[in-house]
């Protein structure tokens, strides 16, 4: 039992004095710090310009063919180009048939910057583009063989544009062009230029794997990289990044596949 004196200092059963301790307030713990602050700075995301090399141009109905000259494709559609023999004619068309093709080649196939879709053999050109893509990937795999993955360009220049002052673009250039992959196909490149050649600016789709990159090759060749429907819907990938690529050639291909048979194509290289 503890006892209190008149001075209110407590004293214990044996006498000791005890001194009066006051009790703390009890703690506040602070809220922790959040970690994602809506005020901290954040990188951009910075998409690429895509490179288009190649549209398609879906023709009105109507549209005489004498629009379909190279002078007049700014005037009628805004593009600035020159006709592009790139697709293939059916092997069984009529004589009479010819005269509905633009710019037809000489040859077997015949080669045509375009034409009624039933005049076009989508299907053959689609099939001989993925079996030369195969071929041609398995000369990259002999090519970059014992080297490791590459970051592709479009990886490294989406960091440029985010950030230009603190990554320029010559060190994009230098870090990309420094990789062993990259190296070696420009090293064949140098030494086989021609029909071996080798697109350093398709080295994510040659990563992404041999059928890939075929049905990337198939579908190219009939969509090319851009295309312009008629009433004047541009389709085209956001950039060069293989899953932009991707997204654009869905579209087009499935825009293409249920288009009707006179419904009239034009290749326009820019």
């Amino acid at each position: 039992m503890t006892a209190t004196n008149g001075a209110a200092t407590p004293l214990s059963r044996y006498g000791t004095r005890v001194p009066t301790v006051t009790p703390r307030p009890a703690r506040t713990t602070a809220p922790a710090a959040s970690t994602a602050s809506p005020t901290a700075a954040t990188t951009p995301v910075v998409t690429p310009t895509a490179t288009i090399n190649t549209m398609i141009v879906c023709l009105p109905d109507g549209l005489p063919s004498q629009a379909l000259s190279a002078t007049q494709l700014d005037r009628h559609f805004g593009v600035s180009g020159t006709l592009q023999p790139r697709f293939w004619a059916t092997p069984n068309m009529w004589l009479w048939q010819r005269g509905q093709l633009v710019a037809p080649r000489k040859g077997r196939p015949v080669y045509c910057a375009g034409g009624p879709v039933k005049l076009l053999d989508l299907a053959a050109l689609r099939h001989a583009a993925g079996v030369g893509a195969g071929i041609r990937h398995q000369l990259w795999q002999q090519v970059v063989h014992g080297t490791r993955p590459a970051t592709p360009w479009p990886t490294l220049l989406a960091r440029h544009l985010a950030d230009p002052a603190r990554y320029p673009r010559e060190r994009a250039e230098a870090d990309f062009h420094q990789q062993p992959r990259v190296n070696a196909m420009r090293m064949h490149n140098a030494a086989s230029y021609g029909a071996a050649y080798l697109a350093v600016g398709e080295l994510e789709m040659f990563q992404a794997g041999p059928m890939a990159y075929q049905h990337y090759s198939a579908t190219t060749a009939v969509c090319g990289d851009a295309l312009l429907t008629p009433d004047g819907h541009k389709l085209a990938p956001a950039s060069d990044a293989l899953t932009h690529r991707v997204t654009y050639l869905e579209q087009a291909m499935r825009y293409l596949d249920t288009a009707e048979a006179d419904q009239r194509l034009l290749a326009v290289a820019l």
